[in-house]
């Protein structure tokens, strides 16, 4: 059995992860670049991209890595956890999903950060020469932040499903 306050102190930091996590992903697909796009020149929204993805992505990534390490710690106190695979319960079914649909995050966050950002700066640097590329990239990129935005709260959804049972 897991020591009370160390448990308590991975709930708090999960907590505080995924708050930080999909908050940013939410503040950015939401508010942030559907702002940015209406009221900046391409030169300057690409330069918001690349400040905001300077700052935010290490954030992101030092969350998903809280997240992981703290989730295994909690799962491995979870009187419901019966080992790996072991999926014979509504809980055990909602914290496999809950994992595959993490990884898919955190695969989909990658494909942003390394990918699809960066081409994005690009494309906004070169909008004069190449319009239609920018707006199909900005177009990927909004479809992809609400995708990551749908996945965050399946997440929290099947949380709160395996909490329950």
């Amino acid at each position: 059995m897991s020591n009370p306050r160390v448990l308590a102190l991975a709930y708090w930091l999960h907590l505080i992860a995924s708050v930080l996590w999909i908050g940013g992903l939410t503040a950015l697909g939401l508010l942030v670049i559907p702002a940015a796009r209406r009221t900046l020149q391409p030169p300057e929204y690409s330069r918001l991209l690349a400040e905001i993805q300077k700052r935010l992505d290490p954030l992101g990534w030092f969350c998903l890595a809280v997240l992981a390490g703290t989730g295994m710690f909690q799962l491995s106190a979870n009187p419901n956890y019966q080992g790996f695979l072991q999926v014979e319960s509504t809980w055990g079914i909602a914290i496999l999903v809950k994992h595959m649909l993490f990884f898919g995050m955190a695969a989909l966050s990658a494909y942003l950060t390394w990918g699809l950002l960066p081409a994005l700066r690009r494309a906004a640097l070169r909008q004069a020469k190449d319009p239609a590329e920018a707006a199909r990239l900005e177009q990927r990129n909004a479809q992809l932040l609400r995708l990551n935005l749908i996945l965050s709260l399946l997440i929290l959804a099947l949380t709160a499903l395996a909490r329950a049972s």
